[in-house]
């Protein structure tokens, strides 16, 4: 063989290795992500209103008796839930569907009463098929594991990997089969009446061997797969095929919270709520376990991650687009809760699309300090009371538009909607960096003084409140039915409450569903200031800041009378106008 025809094949060999890792490196590896994977994304879902509200759940004890316990307290103190959790082990083996009647006696009378006082329903879950399954009832499933691999209902044909659960291998969403196999046994508890999944994160770890080298693809029945088309597989068909089971089904998955999966775990289309996880009860990393936490057997990444690190994946879901995302309030691992950790956690918490109270640790905040409790309380509440004005940002994104949360410049800076801008606090201190946009703002928890950005200031904000700026000429729908935010009391339930703060000319779409809304428009021309609402009816409270009592108030041309249809809140400097019913929705209120 001539020289010339060894330096030819040498350079086709090349040429042919280098496009071969470019095409694996390049497109199919998963850690190049965003660049490679943006196609992978739609809109987000429209999440339902009852997945914004308060969700619960705790990782230490797993019964029906801890659940009612918690339900039982959390009511008597009237915090806010609607959503219960049930995190592993509930089933038999991962994932059979099959539920532990010495965890959870007899189901389905325990989950129609929950269902009956209102509460919402999840289930964890995951895509293996465990041959052994370390904390659940039956531990050896060999014989289950061999049937599902012996059908063909698992991809690589049947290759085990050892995860955080156990040992098991993947089901094969490829293969009509296998899903028609696996959603028979998913029937057992859709005919509980559940609302939805929590797919945990197992999809990530497909792969095969070559040699001591791990690659991201592995053999299914449609022909070699990615583990980014596997993942794609797993979030799609689970949410969609409960969407068919209930209008009003969600999924919770992993947004953005591993740098290997910079474009998410889950694909947008298929992310109606997501977190980022999991973190340790502390305030940043700190680069070790410590002392308490060397035998908890559900560390996560070693334990070393806290709030700055939700808080660092929060801001880049938000920057790849999804929409509802939240983390689990006061973190995920570890034995011990902080107190002032647990109510700044909360507090950010309560300005996330997702409010995730749960993990490990106490989570009975009437067995904690009283002033836990009060103000995890009160920023509940406050979290329930936004849920139509962030349902309105679920319409907007699932149609291309604005998202709830936005990053702005500042440290873990972010826009809530369109008119709040939070400035998370992720230290133990209560001195925080401030960093406000241009334009008028008022801070929310004290709103008597107007501040003119750009500005960067450093402020104390004591622990019942929190480093949140409203906006002037912000409009913002609120369903209030407590006193505990001081905006409203339980004589607002039944009516939406307008918080208007005029100025200019501002409005607000308010969102009932994809297809019906209120249009609310504020004009305030000095002297004057308009008020319309169009659109679908509703009954509300006007509740407008407004520095001196107004000379009259007239709704539709008919002139209203102060303590019968409106008051002047003289402390505050709020007008508030109670309305039932209305015909065109045109105020006037001359100052």
């Amino acid at each position: 063989m001539s020289q010339q025809l060894k330096r030819t094949i040498r350079i086709i060999f090349i040429v042919v290795v280098a496009l071969m890792l470019i095409w694996y490196f390049g497109f199919e590896f998963p850690f190049r992500g965003r660049p490679f994977n943006a196609s992978i994304h739609g809109n987000p879902p429209l999440t339902p209103r009852w997945a914004l509200e308060c969700w619960l759940w705790e990782d230490d004890v797993n019964t029906a008796e801890r659940v009612d316990t918690l339900l039982e307290g959390y009511a008597k103190h009237d915090i806010p839930v609607r959503t219960i959790l049930i995190d592993s082990p509930w089933s038999m083996r991962y994932n059979d569907f099959e539920m532990d009647t010495t965890r959870y006696p007899n189901p389905k009378e325990w989950f129609a009463k929950l269902k009956n006082k209102d509460y919402r329903i999840i289930l964890w879950m995951t895509t293996m098929v465990n041959s052994r399954s370390d904390d659940t009832k039956v531990k050896d499933s060999e014989d289950w594991y061999h049937f599902a691999k012996e059908k063909g209902y698992l991809a690589g044909n049947g290759a085990q990997i050892k995860w955080w659960k156990g040992k098991g291998g993947f089901i094969d969403y490829s293969n009509p089969d296998a899903v028609a196999w696996w959603q028979d046994m998913q029937q057992q508890v859709y005919d509980l009446n559940i609302d939805g999944w929590k797919l945990d994160g197992t999809a990530t770890y497909l792969h095969s061997m070559f040699g001591p080298i791990p690659l991201f693809y592995t053999k299914t029945h449609r022909g070699i797969m990615t583990a980014r088309t596997y993942m794609n597989h797993y979030y799609r068909t689970e949410y969609f095929h409960g969407l068919t089971k209930n209008p009003e089904f969600v999924t919770l998955s992993r947004a953005i919270d591993r740098w290997y999966h910079p474009e998410g775990f889950a694909p947008r289309d298929a992310a109606p709520v997501t977190w980022v996880g999991d973190q340790k009860h502390t305030w940043e990393s700190a680069g070790k376990k410590s002392g308490d936490d060397a035998d908890h057997v559900d560390i996560a990444l070693d334990g070393i991650e806290g709030i700055e690190m939700a808080l660092q994946h929060i801001i880049a879901s938000a920057k790849a687009g999804y929409n509802i995302i939240g983390s689990d309030v006061a973190g995920f691992s570890g034995s011990v809760i902080p107190p002032r950790l647990y109510i700044r956690w909360a507090q950010l918490s309560t300005f996330c699309g997702l409010f995730l109270n749960g993990g490990h640790g106490e989570r009975a905040l009437w067995k904690r300090s009283r002033q836990e409790l009060e103000i995890i309380r009160k920023f509940s509440w406050l979290h329930t009371e936004l849920v139509p004005y962030m349902y309105s940002y679920v319409v907007t994104g699932h149609q291309g538009g604005a998202l709830l949360q936005r990053p702005v410049k500042g440290k873990y800076h972010y826009m809530f909607g369109d008119d709040f801008l939070v400035a998370p606090i992720f230290q133990d201190r209560l001195t925080n960096q401030v960093h406000l946009p241009k334009g008028s703002w008022r801070y929310f928890f004290n709103d008597d003084e107007v501040v003119q950005g750009p500005a960067q200031f450093k402020k104390d904000f004591p622990l019942d409140e929190y480093p949140v700026y409203i906006r002037e000429g912000a409009i913002v729908p609120m369903d209030i039915k407590r006193d505990y935010t001081g905006i409203g009391d339980q004589y607002s339930e039944g009516l939406i409450t307008l918080l208007i703060y005029p100025k200019e000319n501002n409005s607000f779409r308010l969102h009932h569903s994809e297809n019906e809304s209120t249009l609310i428009t504020s004009e305030d021309n000095g002297g004057q200031l308009h008020i319309r609402i169009e659109g679908k009816k509703i009954p509300h409270i006007l509740n407008i800041k407004i520095s001196e009592k107004p000379k009259t108030v007239a709704l539709d041309g008919i002139f209203l009378t102060e303590n019968k249809d409106y008051v002047f809140d003289q402390n505050g400097k709020r007008l508030i106008v109670t309305t039932y019913t209305y015909d065109s929705g045109e105020y006037i209120i001359n100052k």
